[in-house]
């Protein structure tokens, strides 16, 4: 299911799958996620798959039908707890276990070095930036940092085996 070129798998997933498309983001991949979309869409299936065929991505899903239309291009996710879940992708070599916190975990886009003014007008920014990383994402206007958050996160994805 890797792309031919040698290039690292990105995905796309279904709406029941949001929490990990959020994960998969804080581990560094490249996740479109049907909670993007405007809901009500009768062919939205249709329109993933589309999408996985169109731009390379690895359709991720809970629906066994929708698993069985997408094929090689599409895998059934088992469990609907976010820790299995990537325990299944890691198993089936999808993903490797890793925290890049490259991406805005809400939207997808690569973040970029925040500056000393986007730190400081963030109200939810540490008090004391001491010994803080911080990042930016331009297409929301989030602050990221290497705090507890990414700590935990860190935590959950290394504690299975």
């Amino acid at each position: 299911m890797s792309p031919e070129s040698g290039e690292e798998t990105r995905f796309i997933t279904d709406r029941m799958l949001g929490t990990l498309s959020r994960y998969l983001r804080f581990m560094g991949y490249n996740t479109l996620s049907a909670t993007g979309f405007a809901e009500g869409n009768a062919k939205e299936d249709t329109l993933l798959l589309n999408l996985a065929l169109q731009e390379n991505r690895v359709l991720l899903t809970r629906d066994a039908e929708l698993a069985q239309r997408g094929q090689e291009r599409a895998f059934l996710v088992k469990s609907d707890e976010v820790l299995e879940q990537i325990r299944q992708l890691i198993e089936h070599g999808l993903i490797v276990r890793r925290l890049l916190m490259s991406r805005c975990s809400l939207c997808n886009t690569v973040l970029r070095e925040a500056t000393v003014t986007e730190i400081n007008t963030a109200d939810y920014a540490p008090r004391d930036k001491t010994g803080f990383i911080f990042f930016w994402c331009e297409h929301c206007g989030k602050l990221y940092w290497n705090g507890s958050h990414q700590k935990s996160i860190s935590e959950r994805i290394g504690h299975f085996t």
